[in-house]
């Protein structure tokens, strides 16, 4: 990869990484979306997605549960399917066409609350019963494990929408949702024989560093609106360049 190539990607990456990591989002759907955009090899942008993954999510998850926004209470029943359903995913590897079809649909099904806002139903919070959570952290565990994403930018909306978390409570269960299921996608990958770029160091340092001042400003000081609509516009784009 040439030195103006690798310099804008890592700067995209840090861009994106601080965009999400102050909605407790780890970033894998933009990052997705810029490496495509770089010209990254289908093959490797899989397993880089999820590496980049766990390493910003873990700095995420940390910091908003440092600021006492985590509840294991509310993340337990959505891990208990997704953590095999996103092993299973990892490891079944897609055809080219079929991955971009799938992960053009669920950019813009993740962008779309994002735009609006992601802002909570109204009424008092009240978590989802066991059932329920568990069989949605199942399907969005084996989506994330299919394409690489963690599932944090799905199960955001999805608890604020239906009212089952505040939204700083819902961004740091997001991120250790996503570091556990780009984990177990990433385990699964690892019989398919993964490639990954041998650029991989720089890149994993810019987008930890985007997490980091991310997560920082998200957890304590940046107001949400604007973050998440901006959020909302990328990920709407990426997806109908997929599509289209």
């Amino acid at each position: 990869m040439e030195a103006s190539t690798l310099l804008q990607l890592c700067a995209g990456l840090a861009l994106i990484a601080a965009l999400y990591g102050s909605v407790g989002q780890a970033g894998a759907s933009g990052f997705l979306a810029v490496m495509g955009l770089a010209g990254l090899a289908p093959a490797m942008i899989k397993p880089t997605a999820l590496v980049l993954n766990l390493l910003v999510s873990s700095v995420v998850a940390y910091r908003f549960a440092r600021a006492g926004h985590f509840s294991w209470s509310l993340l337990r029943p959505f891990l208990l399917l997704s953590v095999p359903a996103a092993f299973l995913g990892g490891w079944w590897v897609l055809p080219a066409e079929v991955f971009n079809r799938l992960l053009g649909v669920l950019l813009l099904v993740a962008g779309l609350p994002f735009f609006r806002g992601m802002a909570p139903a109204h009424g008092p919070v009240v978590p989802p019963s066991a059932p329920v959570a568990m069989v949605s952290g199942g399907v969005i565990g084996l989506l994330s494990g299919l394409t690489g994403m963690g599932g944090g930018v799905l199960l955001a909306p999805l608890l604020l929408v239906r009212g089952w978390a505040q939204v700083r409570t819902a961004a740091a269960i997001s991120a250790v949702f996503i570091f556990v299921n780009s984990l177990m996608a990433l385990l699964g990958l690892l019989s398919a024989s993964p490639q990954l770029p041998i650029e991989l160091p720089w890149l994993a340092l810019a987008a930890v560093a985007g997490g980091a001042i991310g997560a920082q400003l998200g957890s304590h000081w940046l107001p949400q609106a604007v973050v998440v609509r901006i959020l909302g516009i990328t990920l709407v784009i990426a997806g109908l360049r997929l599509l289209c």
